[in-house]
């Protein structure tokens, strides 16, 4: 039965973005500055996976490098040309390229914007409980814990 609260279907872009604009304590969560995400897939009560509408101005990043344990990603893009930095290198994208990433490859992976133009594209996320995040390029490390995500450094220590 459906619920009568949650749309039937929504103009993606008249959507607000997310309040806050990055989960990531500091002093990531400030490099994380000209990113906005729009949930697309939390107005429509999805609890498998996420998706997000995701904008990229100029010289801004996706989120840090980083691979998930048990999480599978998947993006498309639809605008503008990111450059996907991978463990492989780098691959320069454009509109109707798309790019996966199998949870427990390692492959750390993010989008960078090294253009003068926006870029958009749609990211697709599972939501499997007990993952976890590595990021090689920074120290700091992630678990999800009843649906949040708890930042440590690699040693362990909690972020404040």
């Amino acid at each position: 039965m459906s619920d009568p609260l949650r749309p039937v279907a929504v103009s993606a872009e008249q959507l607000p973005p997310r309040s806050k604009p990055s989960n990531y304590p500091e002093p990531f969560a400030s490099r994380m500055a000209g990113r906005e995400k729009r949930a697309l897939g939390d107005v429509f009560g999805l609890a498998n996976f996420g998706v997000n509408l995701t904008r990229l101005a100029p010289n801004a990043v996706s989120s840090l490098r980083h691979a998930h344990s048990r999480q599978d990603e998947f993006i498309y893009v639809l605008q503008g040309h990111p450059t996907l930095h991978t463990d492989h290198g780098r691959t320069l994208l454009g509109p109707g390229d798309c790019a996966g990433f199998k949870a427990g490859s390692g492959d750390a992976h993010c989008l960078r914007n090294e253009t003068e133009e926006t870029v958009v594209y749609l990211e697709v996320g599972d939501r499997t409980p007990g993952d976890q995040g590595s990021y090689p390029d920074d120290d700091l490390r992630a678990v999800m814990l009843n649906g949040q995500w708890a930042f440590q450094h690699k040693d362990g220590t909690p972020y404040p």
